[in-house]
């Protein structure tokens, strides 16, 4: 079977990656394989989902907003500052709501069997720490290019360049823009501390990476090759949570030790961020699903009780 990510070796979606590898083959004895490809060598996220939905290839762990582009309930995962923590995500992941949204992939060639972590976000950029909302006014940062991100950028008075992620480095090298916005365990591991100065904490939104199977190799499968498959995507899921969590200390100490000034947005500034924003998770709610949206908002609320 063939698997890619976009992340280099060393990144906890890797790890992950390697630690389902090893499960499958030691499970299956041997039978089954998994050859392993990193770093986009596949091409991004968008491309090997179209590969697995014809069949080119059998296995990839992508980001969410290629999946929203086609099927729009995966939108709740654009949504800015939904989630406070962890254990609310995943508790939305394991529960019915991720389940409803895994259940509507087969209808387009694909099989989801688990979220793995990507982790909070965070914005870089060469100008000034962003210690207060207004802090983002004129700054040009890289969003993804996705109409929800674009849209909550310009809110909080950005200035939102959409690009692929492999333009970044050289855009940020060259002053093209400002800065970007991206989990801990990016910002490291593509080295963006050597073209960004400031580092400011905001955990604006929480990005899952759903465990993708094309639907044309999962219905070739026995049934007993499919739980090897499913057993080894639940351990190396817990497995692949805990990594990302534990590095993330981790990985703010390294980023300081390169020379990245880091802050904390106060929870006050990010409130008024979060504020800015209702309207547009209204506004987008028609297009995501209201119906969804009012219970993904009711099942955190029973949570935080």
């Amino acid at each position: 079977m063939k698997a890619g990510i976009v992340s280099p070796k060393g990144h906890p979606q890797a790890m992950g990656l390697d630690k389902f590898a090893e499960i499958v083959e030691k499970n299956s004895g041997g039978k089954m394989k998994i050859q392993k490809f990193n770093d986009g060598t596949l091409g991004d996220d968008k491309k090997m989902m179209e590969a697995l939905q014809g069949g080119l290839q059998e296995i990839a762990v992508i980001t969410t907003p290629p999946v929203f582009g086609t099927i729009k309930e995966f939108g709740i995962f654009d949504f800015p500052l939904v989630f406070k923590n962890e254990k609310e995500a995943d508790a939305i992941m394991d529960g019915p709501i991720g389940k409803k949204l895994l259940d509507k992939l087969p209808a387009h060639n694909l099989v989801g069997l688990a979220y793995w972590e990507n982790g909070f976000r965070s914005i870089t950029n060469s100008k000034h720490p962003i210690q207060k909302a207004d802090d983002l006014k004129g700054l040009k940062i890289r969003t993804l290019p996705n109409q929800i991100h674009l849209e909550a950028f310009k809110t909080w008075g950005s200035n939102p360049t959409p690009m692929v992620f492999a333009e970044v480095f050289a855009a940020l090298e060259s002053k093209a823009i400002d800065g970007q916005e991206n989990s801990l365990a990016v910002i490291e591991s593509h080295k963006l501390y050597e073209v960004q100065k400031y580092l400011s904490i905001t955990n604006h939104l929480y990005a899952p990476f759903v465990f993708l199977v094309s639907k044309k190799y999962w219905d070739q499968l026995s049934d007993e090759e499919k739980k090897i498959i499913q057993d080894a995507v639940a351990e190396s899921t817990k497995f692949q949570r805990e990594t990302n969590r534990s590095m993330a200390k981790k990985t703010l100490e390294n980023l300081k030790s390169k020379g990245m000034q880091v802050n904390e947005m106060p929870a006050e500034e990010v409130a008024k961020m979060q504020e800015v924003t209702k309207p547009l998770i209204d506004k987008f709610s028609k297009d995501v699903g209201e119906d969804l949206v009012k219970e993904l908002f009711s099942e955190l609320e029973k949570l935080r009780k």
